[in-house]
């Protein structure tokens, strides 16, 4: 029995050193400082890298300590940094975020997220990254209003619209393909 138990143990532990290995987080190749991926080699579905992808993302949650940084904004880079990193040109990336609910005051600048949560906005250099890269964020005006903003202390890489709705269906038209959380 104790060497059915010791010769299990040695089992577990050698597949977990053999077999348990992590993979590596990856950042870049676009946003070096977010959206961190992993390398998938030899994929059975193949990433189309002449195809141009349009998306809009719906993000309307947001994480319960206000100094994490809203990962699903934060998603944004990942889906830019791992389509990039797989060869699809930068150019037939076009991302969009629509921030509402919960998440409306992720997209506040320090000013107003300091007021309202007593530390700085940890979002702010992730929505400069996402700004710079190239992604387009809106924030719903009817969740401004709702959660009492003021729309001076909205990022200015943030542009405001009638409501997550409107922008959301009119994105669609575009040719956006909706990635809900």
């Amino acid at each position: 029995m104790i060497r059915r138990i010791l010769f299990l143990g040695l089992l577990f532990i050698l597949s977990d050193t053999v077999f348990g290995q992590e993979a590596e987080r990856m950042t870049g190749p676009v946003i070096k400082d977010f959206g961190p991926v992993f390398r998938v080699e030899n994929p059975d579905f193949k990433t189309d890298t002449t195809k141009t992808y349009k998306v809009v993302f719906d993000i309307y949650n947001s994480p319960e300590d206000p100094t994490k940084i809203n990962s699903s904004i934060n998603t944004l880079a990942r889906f830019l940094n791992m389509h990039a990193g797989a060869g699809v040109p930068v150019e037939q990336l076009h991302i969009a975020g629509v921030v509402h609910n919960k998440a409306t005051h992720d997209v506040l600048d320090n000013v107003g997220y300091k007021a309202k949560y007593g530390v700085d906005n940890p979002n702010l250099p992730l929505l400069v990254a996402l700004e710079v890269a190239g992604v387009d964020l809106y924030i719903c005006g009817q969740s401004i209003s709702a959660r009492g903003v003021n729309r001076a202390e909205i990022h200015e890489s943030v542009g405001v619209g009638l409501s997550a709705m409107t922008i959301i269906l009119s994105l669609k038209d575009d040719g956006y393909q909706l990635i809900k959380f």
